[in-house]
């Protein structure tokens, strides 16, 4: 279960470095666009626990409640290919009283392209009715302490593709 350490420092993002399989690409090599989300949910799956020291079904059973996917907002930038290495990032951008925004990117193994970003906004409902409920003790922690809460109101993806694109040239 999470605990939240006002000492301690929570990483933002979670970071994983991953080879495309040949499995999962197209006939012209390219990484199926259906299957970038695999790879990001795989990713941050992986990294949380690392991380945070949180398994996300510990939060479940104890609240009886999930996040439920209702939207997610995909672009692709550039084609991940067969056995390229990618790095795939994650962070909760934004979260209120029961709703998260969680941003994925893709980027190339050194980090100069971007690849693919995904946005996926999620409700928090109780297990038993399927109902909206609000985010509550160690969540509530948790988001506090991992989230950016950037100021989503007025920013759409196309306008996050440009802000990371520029992020990653300047480095």
């Amino acid at each position: 279960m999470f605990e939240f350490n006002p000492e301690k420092h929570y990483p933002k993002e979670t970071e994983s470095r991953v080879v495309i399989r040949f499995q999962d690409c197209d006939p012209l090599r390219h990484l199926n666009n259906a299957k970038y989300f695999d790879y990001f949910f795989n990713a941050r799956e992986d990294q949380v626990p690392k991380l945070y020291g949180l398994e996300i079904i510990d939060l479940i059973r104890v609240y009886k409640a999930a996040w439920v996917v209702y939207n997610h907002n995909i672009s692709y930038v550039k084609p991940a290919m067969v056995g390229e290495w990618v790095r795939i990032m994650s962070r909760i951008l934004w979260y209120n009283h029961n709703t998260i925004l969680v941003e994925y990117y893709m980027t190339d193994d050194s980090k100069t392209q971007l690849k693919t970003v995904l946005w996926s906004t999620m409700r928090y409902v109780t297990l038993a009715e399927g109902k909206s409920t609000d985010h509550s003790g160690a969540v509530n922690d948790f988001l506090k302490a991992t989230s950016f809460q950037l100021d989503i109101s007025e920013i759409q993806i196309k306008d996050r593709v440009k802000q990371l694109k520029a992020e990653i040239e300047k480095k």
